[in-house]
């Protein structure tokens, strides 16, 4: 199921989307305000944003978002729609894609049109299959190095995340100690290094402290493997 993101400031416009966006088997998240915006595409990591142009700076919300800000870990590449008023011109839309916005819908909005044009562009920025790795609760994308954890955001260091990637391409199997060192730290000669056993206990706390389930299994005396069969 697609996430989506609607900022609109316009209550009716804001709960008629919600509603049939809804219907048509998307999850609604719902902005009624830029900073709102902004805080719930860091959060909730949505697939699309609708952004309304009775939103106050809804042009810069898109450009914030495109651009980034320092401590704030939004996805800059998540697609986004304008939606412009009533009398918006070529200028307009013209103003909105050089903020970065995918597409731009006029007003007033029909429907099946504004729903048409968020399916092509879904199919058209959406991350490869092979580059979303899922494993019970946790979800990694390979595209933006981002992973989530029973839907929370998880932060982890270059190399967690690098082991927690490799585990999680087949994550019943069992990776073995110098299959890990060879494939993630790139070492030639192994020998004798706790490197691997202190990332992977330090990856199993940060994945631990977002789900109950238990993650990073060390199986003694050969390596590891992300979850049981």
């Amino acid at each position: 199921m697609n996430a989506l993101l609607v900022a609109e400031s316009e209550h009716e416009t804001r709960s008629f989307l919600e509603r049939q966006l809804s219907r048509d088997g998307f999850e609604v998240i719902e902005a009624r305000a830029a900073r709102e915006a902004l805080d719930l595409a860091e959060r909730a990591r949505p697939d699309l944003v609708l952004v309304g142009s009775s939103l106050v700076d809804a042009l810069d919300v898109c450009a914030r978002i495109r651009s980034g800000e320092p401590g704030r870990s939004w996805d800059r590449d998540v697609p986004v729609i304008v939606l412009g008023d009533d009398e918006a011109d070529a200028l307009d839309r013209v103003r909105a894609f050089a903020r970065g916005c995918d597409d731009f819908v006029n007003r007033p909005l029909v429907y099946e049109e504004l729903l048409a044009r968020i399916r092509a562009v879904l199919r058209r920025t959406g991350t490869p299959p092979h580059e979303r790795l899922e494993a019970g609760e946790i979800v990694v994308d390979r595209r933006t190095r981002h992973v989530m954890v029973a839907g929370r955001s998880v932060a982890l260091a270059s190399k967690e995340y690098e082991l927690l990637a490799e585990l999680a391409t087949d994550p019943t199997r069992v990776f073995t100690k110098d299959q890990l060192l060879r494939e993630v730290w790139g070492f030639r000669s192994l020998g004798r290094t706790r490197t691997l056993d202190s990332h992977a206990s330090r990856l199993r706390r940060k994945l631990a402290a977002a789900s109950d389930r238990p993650y990073v299994l060390n199986v003694w005396g050969v390596g590891y493997r992300l979850m049981q069969p």
